[in-house]
């Protein structure tokens, strides 16, 4: 046996992804380069550790053996690293997290000050859709997620941030400054997020209870691409406020008055209870509970006010 730390690494990342492609992206390499790792890894034992069934990768059971024991040796590899910069004098460790997409505005700024002033903490942040999200905190796979909407797991929670949602269009129409009737939606084309986000479950319960046939014009897979529809004037659509501070400013995007809206949830970071969290997560939450309030009226003043 001559495996490497690298091998059980990208194994273990494809054990838990079920896929090459979805794992070379979390390992930041190419599919060629995971594909051999793998091989080289898989020669090294007689018995299969995957098998390919239909055109789904699965994991044998002596393989889901085998990625046990090779979780447990990374972890020792890490308990040795983070000892040995206790003994430097340094809180170190893996801090990681899953977050939704919208989250990449709020996130960054929630970790960049603990990352400053904890040199020796190595950071993982995922930034993917709400159904990976959950599974990682459900599997063990992170410490924390944020979300805005809670998974049926049961967990323990950290508020952070407000998060409006609200109607957006672009520059074309004008609108007056009175909130609209309700009704004027179901003459909008409509711009949704794919199933299963947030974003449109909140959308969707919102015109649900105001007993609205919406006209669906478009379904994207991201916020990004939501908002370029809509400056592009495709339709309209309910976004959250936060990733739309630059738009607003420059004009290209406007908030549409409505009677009902904006909606509001909260940007929560999440753990499971049952979890027992590693020394550099309880450092994070520590840090969190401590600076939060700060963080919020420095970097999100402009987006915690509830708007129009």
């Amino acid at each position: 046996m001559n495996y490497t730390l690298h091998q059980l690494q990208v194994f273990l990342r494809v054990v838990h992804t079920k896929s090459i492609t979805r794992a070379s992206e979390e390992l930041y390499m190419t599919q060629p380069a995971v594909s051999i790792q793998l091989k080289n890894f898989q020669d090294q034992f007689e018995i299969p550790l995957t098998e390919v069934i239909g055109r789904q990768l699965q994991i044998t059971d002596f393989g889901q053996e085998i990625a046990a024991m090779a979780e447990r040796v990374l972890n020792e590899v890490q308990a040795i690293n983070n000892r040995t910069q206790t003994y430097k004098g340094l809180l170190a460790g893996r801090l990681k997290i899953a977050s939704v997409s919208t989250g990449k505005y709020v996130m960054p700024y929630f970790l960049s000050p603990f990352l400053a002033q904890h040199p020796g903490i190595e950071l993982m942040l995922d930034v993917t859709n709400k159904q990976r999200v959950t599974e990682s905190l459900e599997n063990g796979e992170v410490d924390f997620a944020l979300v805005s909407v809670l998974p049926k797991a049961e967990v323990e929670e950290e508020k952070l941030l407000e998060n409006w949602l609200c109607l957006v269009g672009n520059k074309t129409t004008k609108w007056p400054a009175a909130k609209q009737s309700v009704s004027i939606l179901r003459d909008m084309p409509l711009i949704y997020r794919e199933p299963g986000s947030a974003t449109r479950m909140v959308m969707e319960t919102f015109l649900e209870n105001k007993k609205l046939k919406e006209r669906k014009r478009l379904e994207l897979t991201s916020n990004e691409a939501v908002k370029q529809a809509v400056i592009a004037g495709l339709g309209y659509s309910v976004m959250p406020l936060i990733g739309l501070r630059n738009e607003l400013r420059s004009g290209e995007l406007q908030l549409i008055p409505v009677n009902g809206l904006p909606l509001r949830s909260d940007w929560r970071l999440i753990w499971l209870k049952k979890k027992k969290l590693p020394p550099a997560a309880l450092a994070y939450l520590e840090f969190l509970r401590a600076e939060k309030l700060k963080i919020r009226r420095d970097a999100f003043g402009w987006a915690t006010r509830k708007p129009m």
